[in-house]
């Protein structure tokens, strides 16, 4: 069923909450203000649809689209991703926007690129002033789809050596946002010669990256 909302620009906009990925639709990719290298991966969306072509049977288009936060054209991609290693600013109409095309079926990944943990979460409770990130467990849907992730998101960089952590925002019960931190998923989809990381580690990343798109279509 599709759901039909007005955005802020006035403009009647469609989303499906559970769409099927079709030909020419795109991964897109979030363009936030504040500084932060927003566009850093340049080569790990195209990777990843080609991966979920492969792997899910999906159809994407390997060129993703960029999309702002506070563009009503978000609400024509169904799987959004962010990243980056730096500031992150949203404005109120952008946070408000976001948060429509969240309620509304869209999903969001947040990959931590290295530096950006402070700066999101300031971002993303702007956005959902009455939710906290939480840390899902093991068991939780999104680590059992395609592949299986019994030990939870897998460790793809060092930074910090800590644990790799996978962080959502849940509203009603479904899972709006999914934060990945201290792993660098983005890292691993990029091109091999990009970061020379293990083919292992590589397709550790790509399988975990296709779990979050088959969630965000399935949920």
């Amino acid at each position: 069923m599709k759901l039909i909302l007005i955005s802020l620009f006035g403009a009647l906009t469609f989303l499906n909450p559970q769409p099927e990925p079709s030909a020419g639709m795109r991964l897109a990719l979030l363009k936030y203000n504040g500084g932060g290298d927003w566009y850093a991966n340049p080569t790990a969306l195209p990777n990843l649809a080609a991966f979920c072509n492969q792997a899910l049977g999906t159809n994407f288009d390997k060129e993703y689209a960029t999309v702002e936060v506070g563009s009503p054209e978000l609400f024509n991609h169904p799987f959004i991703h962010m990243t980056g290693h730096g500031n992150v600013v949203f404005s109120d109409m952008e946070a408000q926007n976001l948060r429509q095309y969240l309620l509304a079926g869209g999903f969001l990944h947040i990959d931590d690129n290295y530096g950006m943990d402070p700066y999101v979460r300031v971002a993303m409770k702007k956005t959902f002033p009455e939710l906290d990130f939480v840390e899902l467990p093991f068991n939780h849907p999104v680590y059992r789809q395609k592949f299986a992730f019994p030990n939870g998101i897998p460790k793809i960089h060092k930074h910090d050596e800590k644990p790799a952590r996978g962080f959502g925002l849940i509203w009603q019960g479904r899972l709006v946002c999914y934060y990945s931190y201290e792993t660098d998923l983005g890292d691993g989809w990029e091109d091999p010669d990009v970061h020379n990381d293990p083919p292992e580690l590589r397709t550790l990343a790509l399988r975990m990256g296709a779990n979050l798109v088959q969630y965000a279509f399935q949920q």
